[in-house]
């Protein structure tokens, strides 16, 4: 009984934090609210009950050795090969993005952390080192992307091989792995 009602207490903010969706608006100039609607499918509230550190801890990324973070391909559930990263969790985009900017930062970046770097991102496996590259965050961090699209992890993944966020409409679009060629994966 002790440790439910701390679970229950942790639920009930971070389920706060995504009806409320999340602040600030696109590097375009767009302003208000990510979407008006909520998370529009059941695999999308499973992310309500993770951490809002996320899955990279407050956003910074795993790194290989300087500092750079790897992008590798794996199979993953139904999807088949798509990108993951150095510890070969599934990798995503987010179709509200725009010119190869991020529009999630907040609860949004809670719930999908940015796969940011220190260095030049490195191609591991059957990924494209052409296709890698870099965009600025607005807090001066620097994402990882691919085929000029940002990636992201997804909190609700627990273990390597899951791609619980393959097409959760969540914070305004939906969001799907890439595979190495850079074409959507899972629709």
């Amino acid at each position: 009984m002790n440790r439910t009602l701390p679970a229950i207490s942790i639920l009930a903010v971070s389920a706060a934090l995504a009806v409320a969706g999340c602040g600030g608006g696109s590097s375009s100039g767009e302003s208000g609210a990510y979407g008006s609607g909520g998370e529009s499918t059941a695999k999308a509230g499973a992310a309500a009950g993770e951490s809002s550190a996320g899955r990279y801890g407050g956003g910074s990324s795993p790194s290989a050795g300087s500092g750079a973070a790897a992008v590798s391909v794996a199979s993953v559930g139904d999807v088949g090969k798509v990108l993951v990263d150095s510890e070969g969790f599934t990798l995503y985009y987010f179709e509200k993005d725009r010119g190869g900017r991020s529009s999630c930062y907040g609860p949004c970046a809670s719930a999908w952390p940015p796969l940011t770097t220190s260095g030049a991102p490195q191609a591991m496996s059957a990924a494209q080192s052409s296709k890698l590259g870099t965009t600025e965050r607005k807090d001066g961090t620097t994402q990882v992307t691919y085929a000029g699209r940002p990636l992201y992890a997804y909190s609700a993944d627990a273990k390597p091989g899951e791609d619980n966020g393959t097409d959760v409409d969540s914070f305004g679009a939906p969001w799907y792995p890439l595979h190495p060629t850079g074409e959507k994966a899972g629709e």
